[in-house]
């Protein structure tokens, strides 16, 4: 059978074969893989598709898969919640939140890409993978990389969180640590894809893995109902999440699984580190790359990769971009979890509170469909928030002991 996908640059459109290029050779910007959409039209059906397991791999014809691929894992097919308490605090009445902070295996998006990725890793004959990493790719690269059989090698900045690079660790995947933030790792990486014979995930991979990320967006419209909602809250880091949710959307649009509508994309980032909010809202024509300074770590990439493209998106979908700081961070935090049950790692906390933001700015009607994502789990990121929570002082375990405590402390907080 005839593949259905290629590789194509974003800017010049020139067409390339499949193959572990990321770049384009005539006008050096980034290649995407593209699709024969009329043959897709042919081959699969949003009724086949609602047939099978909801996972990522329901949609396995929308993907750069390998003829032959036979998936691994049951990725994706994460929950999207409703709002009871949050949204009414801000007066959403229909405000939804993509939860992969509990996705399969280690808790983030990430697993998405990697797995698409590491698919692509499979058919190029690649015997170790890595990548550069805020911390959750390294995770999910680690953590599929074990299952399949891959030599591991990921490149860390030193300050990562350390629950983060525990749960790299654990995998048994070897662990670069770089002094230096991420874009110095990620130059790094550029120069070790080009001199040896490794499949980088977010490097010579990218257009691969990149697509995975579309399968959020599949799932946000098929929990809808197969409608599209009026506006998405996407946090950036390199900028790639934010596009690939509008493409699933235009592709579901093309295929006629959606009908057509226009979906305003909003970014969030947080303030020691937002380039691309911070040209949004300077109307700038190109962002202007920044050190990174934020307890956010996941979203500190001071000059990213799509950023280019998250601005056109943002602008073009009549969205906007905003930023919170570090303290709001950790009130967001704490916000989705006492209010909704979600604990959500750093970069959940800015989506959620720069959602809150744009609400109160009157950019997000409280009546439209809003979808919130949640990338990560804040099992990851328990250190931005442990001094909020100091260890309680024990009791004795006697009945007297524990109403002396009722009557001096929770008299207010639970019923007797």
């Amino acid at each position: 059978m005839k593949e259905v996908f290629f590789l194509r640059c974003r800017e010049c459109g020139r067409k390339y074969p499949n193959q572990p290029q990321s770049y384009c050779e005539e006008c050096f910007s980034p290649l995407e893989v593209s699709y024969d959409y009329e043959a897709l039209r042919q081959s699969v059906s949003r009724e086949g598709v609602s047939r099978r397991t909801f996972n990522m791999w329901r949609y396995a014809e929308l993907l750069p898969l390998p003829q032959g691929f036979t998936p691994s894992q049951p990725i994706g097919g994460t929950p999207l919640v409703k709002s009871r308490h949050w949204g009414r605090r801000f007066g959403a009445k229909n405000l939804y939140f993509k939860n992969d902070a509990v996705n399969y295996p280690t808790l983030s998006f990430k697993d998405r890409v990697v797995a698409t990725a590491l698919a692509a890793a499979q058919r190029f004959g690649f015997k170790t993978i890595g990548c550069s990493s805020t911390g959750n790719l390294a995770n999910a690269v680690a953590a599929q990389g074990a299952q399949q059989g891959f030599a591991t090698c990921v490149f860390i900045p030193a300050d990562l969180e350390p629950a983060k690079v525990l749960n790299t660790a654990v995998y048994g995947g070897r662990i670069i640590r770089i002094n230096g933030n991420y874009d110095h790792v990620n130059r790094l990486c550029t120069q070790i894809a080009d001199k040896f014979r490794w499949g980088l995930v977010n490097v010579n991979l990218r257009p691969y893995y990149a697509e995975g990320s579309k399968t959020q967006g599949y799932e946000i419209a098929e929990q809808l109902g197969w409608e599209l909602p009026d506006n998405v809250v996407v946090p950036m880091a390199g900028g790639s999440l934010i596009g690939k949710i509008a493409k699933a959307f235009c592709e579901l649009a093309h295929l006629g699984w959606v009908e057509p509508k226009r979906v305003k994309f909003f970014g969030a980032q947080a303030t020691g580190c937002s380039p691309i909010a911070d040209g949004v809202k300077r109307e700038l024509p190109r962002f202007v790359p920044q050190k990174p300074n934020t307890i956010a770590r996941s979203l500190a990439i001071g000059n990213p990769a799509d950023g280019p493209f998250a601005l056109r998106l943002i602008r073009e979908s009549g969205g906007w971009a905003e930023d919170i700081s570090d303290p709001e961070i950790i009130d967001s935090i704490k916000q989705l979890a006492e209010s909704e049950g979600i604990f959500a790692e750093t970069a959940g906390g800015v989506t959620a509170g720069v959602a809150a933001k744009l609400i109160q700015q009157g950019r997000i009607s409280p009546d439209e469909t809003t979808v919130v994502c949640i990338t990560g789990n804040g099992l990851k990121t328990t250190d931005a928030i442990a001094a909020d929570f100091p260890a309680s002082e024990a009791i004795e375990p006697r009945l007297e002991a524990f109403e002396a405590l009722l009557q001096e402390q929770l008299k207010d907080t639970v019923s007797v």
